[in-house]
């Protein structure tokens, strides 16, 4: 499938790839079909939209980008397992905020220390996080890196204000590409190795896609 991709990102053609297998999280199938390197593989495609939603807003907004999209082709890569709905956010945000690729999706109350980024799933674990963290947490969701990246500076700095480098990625993939959301002083929470061959849920636990290893990430940055 991948060569049949770069050619459509080549050709400039609207067309649509679903993928339903995105993470570790499933399960039993074991590491040779987890895929934790495709995502990112599929992101260093030039012209290629890979969107990871996090909810069901976000893959009707994912949807509607790809169909709305003319010059190139879209992957959608959706998750087999159950995930909460992001709260406290109308579907028009929710849906609004993936055309732009990221945005916040839980502001600080309180002078902004750390912002944590998210993306599919593993965004409720961000979420959590942010709990524990306390006032000054802001949690984004980016869904897209590739719209978010199109969009003008003045809205990536509102998103990510470059004032503020504390700041930890979680994805259940590899690392790679994070690095530039959060810099030398962040950190990634990620997989970067092969999966195992166990039910999801424990799976993402043993390869440390929660929200404690978030909270533990936070605090170890100066």
């Amino acid at each position: 499938l991948r060569p049949s991709i770069r050619v459509a990102a080549l050709s400039h053609l609207p067309v649509l790839y679903i993928f339903t297998h995105d993470s570790v999280g499933v399960g039993e199938d074991g590491p040779t079909h987890q895929p934790v390197e495709t995502c990112s593989g599929l992101r260093v495609i030039p012209g290629l939209d890979v969107i990871r939603p996090a909810d069901q807003e976000e893959t009707a907004g994912a949807y509607i980008a790809a169909l709305w999209r003319t010059d190139g082709p879209t992957a959608l890569l959706l998750t087999r397992q159950k995930v909460p709905g992001i709260p406290n956010l109308s579907a028009r945000q929710r849906r609004e905020g993936t055309l732009r690729g990221g945005y916040v999706v839980r502001q600080e109350t309180g002078p902004l220390k750390t912002i944590l980024i998210g993306t599919g799933s593993e965004l409720q674990h961000a979420l959590k996080a942010a709990d524990e963290l306390g006032a000054g947490t802001r949690v984004v969701s980016m869904p897209c890196l590739e719209r978010f990246d199109r969009q003008s500076s003045g809205y990536r700095d509102s998103v990510l204000p470059a004032g503020c480098s504390r700041r930890v990625a979680i994805e259940a993939g590899v690392s790679g590409l994070w690095w530039k959301y959060v810099g030398t002083a962040g950190a990634v929470v990620a997989i970067d190795q092969f999966g195992k061959s166990a039910p999801g849920d424990q799976v993402m636990e043993d390869l440390g896609m929660t929200a404690a290893k978030v909270v533990e990430a936070a605090r170890a940055l100066s």
